[in-house]
């Protein structure tokens, strides 16, 4: 959503979401090797993408646990601390509101893992803080409050709770009152740490002889552990009840953990819950998908109403929601909002987007429609899309270039460059006119030449031109100078 904060640009924004939402799949990782059924509470929390609509969505933690009921914040860090982004002067965007006592939050080390904004690589370590002890030691003045941050980070401080933190492995060799040491043990030196932070006291979790690794937390003002066991025990009545609750956040939290059960009572409760005039949109939302899961008519109803909403981020949302249901219905439906032209382009775009989550082959031909799109955000979603179907249906696509106009070939050619899953042999059968070859040209041409060197072969005698444009692209875009800035 990068509209809805101005002061980032478009990549910094892509890159925070990124690294974001590779902390969050580490810390599912983690907890279901520890015994929870986490599921993604904050809708979004696990995506990369950027909606370029405002959506107001909920502030719930990313994570709930359906078996025990816990829900976890995932916060990933470039360098580990224990902090949280906050704002003094509007409540709404504090660093624990949504957040209840009983919630946790993981913090997680993310380190980049190439060059685009989306190569993140999250730490195997999670470690986890209760909320509760977080703001006790706020409230006690034990907190360090930053500076306000530049204008590309939207004008928040930062609250951090201090921490004496390890860099590296190593084994502890002294922990006093005052200070921690350990052996590190790429080298053998003695890193030692103070335990007393701006005056404030910090508590020691290791003893001596413990193995410790880089970025654990050594001792802090807020216990830090790693061990967060599932003790299950809650079932849907649990959720049941909270689906009444006075807090939106609550309710919104049980009607997504109904998902992970069904029975007659499961269902009057979902349904009474559109029926509700008062309920927020969005805990209906979920409760529609639930039923619609079950295939009950009354879920796909409702979302369908949803995409005729007067609010644009109310439709988006039902988009949005109908690519997590793997469905045939979902795709018929998302099918027609997309060719739908009389609804609002980010809506189209949403529907193209959501298609190639669900990666239906039934999609490909409307996805293939809309490159004859006026608008470009439309095409550019519908040909990402059809990349991400590209790589279970490549014969299908191949199949349908030859016949689309040229006005379709470049979106097919684009998705058909990021699948790289053909031979040149196939594509030697799409060249039925001059607009086929240029692009069966740039297919070719923008795969690894040493990829399809052998094969290539084959032009010089059958189509010199094509051969000739082909190894053209493959030194232009080896070259050093290749993408080369000026600055």
């Amino acid at each position: 959503m990068a509209s809805r904060n101005l002061f980032k640009s478009d990549v910094s924004f892509l890159e925070k979401i990124s690294m974001g939402a590779t902390g969050t799949h580490r810390v599912h990782e983690n907890l279901k090797n520890q015994g929870h059924n986490p599921i993604e509470l904050e809708r979004g929390s696990t995506s990369f993408k950027i909606w370029k609509m405002k959506i107001k969505r909920l502030r719930v933690p990313d994570i709930l646990c359906v078996s025990c009921g816990r829900r976890i914040e995932s916060r990933a860090k470039r360098t580990l601390e224990l902090s949280m982004s906050h704002s003094l002067s509007d409540p709404e965007r504090g660093w624990d509101y949504g957040l209840s006592d009983a919630d946790l939050v993981a913090f997680v080390v993310c380190t980049r893992s190439g060059d685009r904004p989306i190569d993140w690589e999250a730490d195997t370590l999670v470690q986890y803080v209760r909320v509760k002890e977080l703001r006790d030691a706020q409230s006690r003045g034990f907190t360090v409050v930053s500076d306000q941050k530049g204008v590309q980070e939207g004008f928040e401080t930062r609250i951090t709770w201090p921490a004496a933190i390890a860099k590296s492995n190593g084994v502890v060799q002294l922990v006093t009152p005052d200070r921690v040491q350990y052996r590190r043990l790429r080298d053998n030196r003695i890193i030692s740490l103070s335990l007393i932070r701006r005056g404030v006291k910090l508590t020691p979790f290791v003893e001596l002889g413990d193995h410790v690794v880089e970025n654990r937390v050594l001792a802090s003002i807020v216990p830090a552990s790693e061990e967060f066991p599932c003790p299950g025990g809650t079932a849907n009545d649990y959720y049941l009840g909270r689906l009444s609750s006075s807090s939106l956040s609550e309710r919104y939290a049980a009607a997504k953990a109904l998902s992970a059960f069904w029975s007659e009572d499961v269902s009057r409760a979902l349904s009474r819950a559109l029926q509700e005039t008062s309920e927020h949109i969005y805990v209906k939302l979920e409760a529609a998908a639930n039923l619609a899961r079950r295939n009950v008519s009354q879920g796909w109803s409702f979302i369908e109403r949803c995409l005729q909403d007067e609010y644009l981020h109310n439709r988006l949302e039902a988009v949005i929601t109908l690519a997590e249901i793997r469905a045939d219905k979902s795709c018929s439906i998302l099918t027609g909002v997309l060719v739908d032209r009389k609804q609002h382009p980010e809506i189209r775009a949403g529907s193209a987007w959501a298609l190639g989550e669900l990666r239906s082959e039934s999609s490909l031909d409307a996805l293939i429609e809309c490159f004859a799109a006026v608008e470009e955000d439309i095409r550019i979603e519908a040909a990402r899309a059809l990349a991400k179907l590209g790589r279970r249906f490549t014969p299908e696509i191949l199949q349908r270039f030859s016949h689309t106009s040229p006005q379709s070939r470049p979106g097919i050619a684009w998705a058909l460059g990021k699948t790289g899953k053909f031979r040149v042999e196939d594509l030697l059968e799409l060249l039925v006119d001059e607009d086929s070859r240029h692009w069966v040209a740039y297919v070719i041409g923008s795969q690894s030449e040493r990829r399809y060197l052998s094969e290539i072969e084959r032009l010089k005698d059958q189509d010199p031109e094509l051969y000739f444009a082909v190894t053209l692209l493959w030194k232009i875009t080896s070259s050093w100078v290749y993408e080369l800035e000026e600055y």
